[in-house]
């Protein structure tokens, strides 16, 4: 008994041995992850103690501390207000499109590059592709609404070239969530691509030789391939891109939208923004922070699960 007991604590203090001398190899990486690893601390973790506010009466002469417990009360008069549902509805579809629509974008343009032959084209779709990342929201939605304008913008001197009448996009809700879309998936699609231009550059070129010789086309190979190969990457990004349904682009929404667009354009990061910068209602728009921030997480677990079920892939 002596003896095992003996084996076991030098197993770990050989263990921990090693481990300090891993950690000491490689001390210069470590020293390189300390600044990140104080950014996250201190501006995505210190602020969470902030979550109580959402279960106050919050008053800022007072603080967190000293501010009256209310529970749930907060959450109670969000349900209770008429522009709940509208928020909520708005957010969901918004993010639900946007999922739809821009997820599957840089999949096929990046199985599309993958396709050409000509390295030289291939370099400059791509560079052309990535372009729009690097620009600011602002500047897109300031170009978009210069495309858009009643008074020559560039769609409405196509529409009346071809008969038509000018449209004021941005005034017409019908167009809100066509534009945010569409502006997103221009700006997003080529960066998008890098990721799984990078995947698919770790998949043998024997394997699409053999396809060849066994009389395999292009589709084929695509299919049996090249999507197998970045399934995994396809399957872990879907299912971060899932949880972010609810956290619709305020930034964007903020510049595109305008009183007589809020039956569509009126999402929960806007009204929030309202209620809480506008309307100083700290401890409300914090519970309403705080439940979307819970949905989310629950849509995270969800979708791991299911894709885990599924694909063997997941992010734990």
């Amino acid at each position: 008994m002596s003896v095992a007991v003996k084996k076991r604590t030098r197993t770990k203090s050989g263990s921990s041995t090693s481990l300090w001398k891993k950690m000491k190899k490689q001390k210069i990486l470590i020293f390189m992850i300390i600044p990140a690893f104080l950014i996250v601390l201190v501006f995505n973790y210190f602020p969470m103690y902030g979550i109580l506010m959402a279960f106050q009466d919050y008053k800022m002469a007072y603080g967190i501390w000293g501010s009256e417990w209310i529970g749930l009360e907060n959450f109670r008069t969000f349900f209770s207000n008429p522009l709940a549902v509208r928020t909520i509805k708005n957010t969901i579809l918004l993010g639900l499109y946007s999922f739809l629509w821009s997820f599957p974008a840089p999949i096929i343009l990046a199985l599309l590059i993958n396709e050409l032959a000509n390295q030289r084209f291939k370099k400059i779709v791509q560079t052309i592709s990535y372009l729009p990342y690097f620009l600011s929201t602002v500047i897109i939605v300031g170009m978009l609404k210069d495309f858009c304008s009643v008074n020559g913008g560039l769609f409405n001197q196509i529409i009346t070239a071809l008969g038509g009448s000018p449209i004021n996009f941005f005034s017409e809700s019908q167009w809100f969530r066509t534009l945010y879309i569409g502006s997103g998936i221009w700006q997003g699609v080529g960066w998008g691509t890098i990721i799984y231009l990078a995947a698919l550059s770790g998949v043998d070129v024997e394997l699409y030789e053999a396809a060849t010789i066994d009389g395999a086309n292009r589709f084929q190979k695509m299919w049996n391939i090249t999507l197998p190969a970045i399934l995994p990457t396809v399957t872990i990004l879907m299912i971060m891109n899932v949880s972010g349904i609810l956290g619709s682009d305020f930034q964007k929404v903020m510049l595109m939208y305008s009183p007589k667009i809020y039956d569509v354009a009126d999402v929960i990061g806007t009204y929030t923004y309202r209620e809480g910068i506008e309307g100083a209602r700290y401890s409300y728009t914090t519970a309403v922070g705080l439940f979307t921030s819970v949905i989310s997480l629950i849509l995270l677990s969800i979708t791991n699960f299911i894709c885990k079920k599924l694909t063997e892939n997941s992010l734990w």
